[in-house]
């Protein structure tokens, strides 16, 4: 997992990619990583009900 910074219109960005060659990469700011942390357990509790082995 490649985790990367950038910005869009100025303000800071976070992308995450599966690898260099990754064609959809997840990006997110300021605003959407305070959601995610403050719903991270629910996030891991999702994940935990709706992944099969190998999912990516």
């Amino acid at each position: 997992m490649v985790a990367e910074r950038s910005e869009f219109k100025g303000k800071p960005l976070l992308v995450l990619k599966y690898g260099d060659d990754d064609r959809f990469p997840f990006s997110f700011g300021v605003g959407k990583a305070k959601k995610i942390m403050e719903h991270l357990e629910d996030i891991k509790k999702f994940l935990a009900e709706n992944s099969k082995p190998g999912d990516e």
